[in-house]
């Protein structure tokens, strides 16, 4: 029964691993099944002690944190302001919202590439910058926006590779 959980649990990680793309909080669920099969299976588990957490936790909060920081340094290295990133920020949440409902779930990450685009550009243009400025500004949002998702996905496929090294053990 064991094996067969063991299993269950590792594709979950898998699964929860795509949740990416849908631009949900895919590494805490996965940090989440970590800490159930610690739960269920303890005796089994014994590798997976308090310094296993406090890695694998810190991996997933560094990842969020990288996600937000590459959005806001992208926007800031193409010479977009503080009201331009946070145009980037607000426009990233509602397109990936507004976006989830399209394409089975996969608009939410064109919804939130797309979002950090355009809020940065309408913050942009609202607070005087040019046109031409404004764009390329966005265009540094939408980059980093990105590169934080890319960031943030190959850090939780190291977390189910490190935790399902666990499981199996």
């Amino acid at each position: 029964m064991e094996t067969v959980l063991a299993v269950v649990f590792t594709a979950l990680m898998v699964m929860f691993l795509g949740l990416h793309f849908l631009s949900m909080p895919a590494n805490f669920l996965i940090m989440g099944m970590l800490v159930l099969w610690k739960y269920m299976y303890p005796a089994q588990s014994v590798d997976m002690d308090t310094m296993f957490f406090v890695v694998t936790g810190g991996l997933v909060l560094l990842g969020e944190a990288l996600e937000f920081i590459s959005q806001l340094m992208g926007a800031k290295k193409y010479g977009g302001s503080a009201k331009g990133n946070l145009g980037g920020i607000i426009g990233a949440i509602c397109g990936a919202i507004l976006g989830a409902p399209f394409f089975l779930g996969l608009g939410a990450l064109f919804g939130a590439l797309g979002g950090a685009y355009a809020g940065c550009l309408i913050f942009e243009l609202a607070h005087g910058r040019q046109k031409d400025e404004a764009m390329t500004a966005a265009k540094g949002a939408f980059y980093g926006k990105f590169l934080g998702m890319s960031i943030k996905f190959g850090i939780g496929a190291f977390v189910v590779v490190y935790g399902a090294a666990h499981i199996w053990s």
